[in-house]
Order: C-alpha cells, then structure tokens, then sequence
C-alpha cells in the first residue's frame, strides 16, 4: 500500500503545473488565515506604558491609554496614536485597513484610484480593495472547504447505501435523487431572501441540501461493482456485518474518485457563493466578498480596478483548483500508474 502510495505522489510531483498550483494555493491560504494580522485597523502590538496589549484580539478603551472615551479606542485616530505614543509604541499590520474601514480622509469621490495607501483603490463606499480581497479570498476558500466536505461526507454515505443495497433501495433513492437535483437552487434561495436573513452558516445549510448529490453517482457505481468481488463474498460468509465491510472492503477503492473529484467541487462552491454574492442573495450586506466586488465592478465602470482585481483573484482562485483536480485525477487514474 505504500508502494502504491508513493507512487500516485510521485505522479502527482511530475506533473508539474499541478504540483506547484497546491504550493501556491496552500500559501495563499495559509496566509489569508491569518488576515488579521495582514490587514487590518488595528495594531498587532501596542505596549503602553510598560504594558502589553493586543488590539487585534481585545478591545480595549480610550481611557486605557489617557483619553477622554469609553468606548473602544480608534488607533487611525491622530489624537489617540499622539497618546500611546508619548508612552509606547504600535506595531502595524502591512495594510492597515481592515475589510470594512471606510477611508473617512480621502480627497477623492469614492471609488478612488490606486494609490500608495491603497493598492488597489477604494470600493464605492470608500472600503479599501486589496483588505476585502484578502478576507473574500479567506471567506470564499473556507466556505469551499467546508460545503465540499460535509457535501461528499453525505454524498459518498448515500452512494455507498445505494450501491451496496442495491434492488428498492437504489431504485426509489434513484428516483428521489432526480427530483430532488432538479429543484431550481437559486429561485429557492431568492423567495428565502425575502423571510430569513442571510448569513454564512444559513446560505452554507441551504446549500447542503442540495450539493450533497454530486458524488453519489460515483460511489454508488463502485459500490454496484464490488459488492459481488469475490472477497465481499468471502468477508459476508465469514460473518462480517454489512458495515465493515463497506468500511474496509469496498470504500478505500470508492474514495479514490471521491479524492479526485473533491477539488472540482471546490471550485464549484466558490463559483456558486460568488455567483449568489454577485446577485445579491449570498452573504450579508457588508460581508468581505469577490462576487459583491464583482457587483460593484459592474455597477462602477468608470473605475476598471474594481472589476479587474476581482476577475484576476477569482481567474488565479479557479485556474489553481482546476490545476490540483486535474494533479490528482492523473495521480489516481491506474491507467497512468501502469505506465
């Protein structure tokens, strides 16, 4: 098992534009995790006073460092960064804008070109872009991960019920799974709108329902196909219960093109939440996002930049899945381990 092991990696290391797509999207990811510390209105570090304090994780007040209110201090505020630093220091983050800091000393009508405090320009509620990139792209990439997951979670239990069972079973599954595909998503999702609002955990669920689909198909294929292998029948007349040996005769082989197809559903889910952000119906107003980006591009023609940073943020998101998918497809293909 190893051997075959090491040799699928090996596959996938040779080709090359995979291999270096899963460095460069493994970066990017890991860094936009932490896009706090990336960008962000607040200081990483302060000490004040020979005291240590972390905006970025508490919230502290005016009066902490000598001024006058008690609410929660405004580090981009001249009078307050006079005080702690008479009596300490700040450490910024590289941008200091987080995703909804409105740029309240611009002397430009938003949206306001590139510039050096603002590398990719301002949004049309004067936001800057490169912050809502960074935290799009965390929002985007985690929600992915997290529908791809629980999808091919409920996808690959259905298709290995269906497979494995076979006979009414399959057939009236078969069925339900049809008229439940064909359900229009998005019109459901727009008559919704208008009763709950929505936010990242109610549009993940709503979602759910309905992608969970995609990998059936597949598992319960190999399921058909294995359940009479000579060794299932050896496993069932030596007594083994029905849920061991779908577990550990006939899912490894399963899972082979669960892994390879995962990537695309990936690429699927981030399409799907930026096609819904871009409409109108995805994430609440506010919320960090390439489709809403994509929306005001649209809307701002007359500020290419908008549009431009999201189109190429979404072109590099998808061309690196699409790369990956591609990696691990070849890598799990046996026909290509023969040769």
């Amino acid at each position: 098992m190893n051997k075959i092991l090491e040799k699928r990696i090996n596959i996938f290391k040779n080709n090359k534009r995979a291999y270096y797509s899963l460095w460069i999207f493994s970066f990017l990811f890991i860094i936009t995790l932490g896009a706090e510390f990336i960008a962000n209105d607040k200081p990483i570090f302060l000490k004040y006073k020979n005291e240590i304090y972390m905006p970025v994780f508490n919230s502290y007040a005016e009066t902490t460092f000598g001024g006058d209110f008690e609410s929660e201090a405004d580090y981009r505020d001249e009078y307050v960064q006079e005080l702690i630093n008479k009596n300490g220091y700040m450490i910024w983050p590289l941008i200091r804008y987080s995703y909804h800091t409105v740029k309240l000393d611009s002397e430009e009508a938003f949206p306001s070109t590139p510039s050096l405090n603002n590398l990719l320009g301002t949004d049309d509620q004067g936001r800057d872009v490169m912050a809502r990139i960074i935290y799009g792209f965390r929002i985007s990439i985690l929600f992915g991960l997290i529908l791809t997951i629980f999808s091919s979670i409920i996808g690959v239990a259905a298709g290995a019920i269906q497979g494995y069972y076979g006979g009414y079973i399959d057939l009236f599954a078969q069925r339900f799974i049809e008229i439940w595909s064909g359900l229009p998503t998005l019109y459901l999702l727009m008559i919704l709108a208008n009763y709950v609002e929505p936010s990242f955990w109610w549009l993940l669920g709503l979602l759910l329902l309905f992608s969970w689909t995609a990998l059936v198909g597949v598992v319960r294929a190999e399921f058909l196909r294995a359940r009479n292998f000579e060794y299932v029948k050896a496993a069932r007349a030596l007594g083994q219960s029905d849920f061991n040996i779908m577990k550990k005769h006939i899912l490894p082989n399963a899972l082979i093109a669960t892994v390879t197809f995962m990537p695309f559903i990936l690429s699927g889910s981030i399409t799907t939440l930026t096609s819904l952000d871009f409409l109108g119906f995805g994430l609440p107003a506010g919320s960090p996002s390439l489709g809403e980006l994509l929306a005001q591009g649209k809307a701002n023609l007359q500020a290419p930049w908008l549009g431009l940073s999201a189109f190429f943020i979404l072109s590099l998101l998808l061309s690196l899945l699409v790369f990956i998918g591609e990696g691990f497809r070849d890598a799990m293909d046996p026909r290509v381990q023969e040769n």
